[in-house]
């Protein structure tokens, strides 16, 4: 499993492999349950490796949040996405501590968590990835 090619479709949930293309619609194999499905040219998809998170300073990459999760937790996955917003607040203040509070909510802290734990639970490891992209 290649983390550049793992995509959120809006409107789905879970994370979804990029297994293939065609014209008009791009072949996806979801991570939890493996049934692949076509989405077409007209809906929303975001590559995980282009989300980026806003700190104070810069825009911290998923990628790089993630990996300090994994390290921190030992490859094992953290709290549940369903925890209360202070626990999920708290915890994400410790993995990236500058992150802006204006413009990062409750819902987008709860979808990294998520994330993670799907990718970690899918067998991703972390340690091992290196990012393709570099954000200034």
């Amino acid at each position: 499993m290649e983390f550049n090619k793992i995509i959120a479709v809006t409107g789905k949930p879970g994370l979804y492999q990029v297994v293939s293309q065609s014209k008009n619609a791009i072949i996806v194999e979801s991570l939890t349950d493996q049934k692949r499905l076509a989405i077409n040219s007209t809906q929303n998809v975001s590559l995980l490796e282009n989300i980026a998170i806003y700190t104070y300073e810069e825009e911290v990459l998923l990628l790089s949040i993630f990996k300090t999760m994994f390290e921190k937790s030992e490859g094992k996955e953290v709290i549940s996405h369903k925890e209360s917003g202070k626990k999920l607040i708290a915890y994400f203040s410790e993995i990236l501590p500058n992150y802006d509070d204006e413009r990062v909510y409750t819902s987008n802290i709860k979808k990294v968590i998520q994330w993670f734990n799907l990718l970690v639970k899918a067998g991703m490891d972390f340690s091992k990835i290196e990012a393709t992209t570099e954000k200034s």
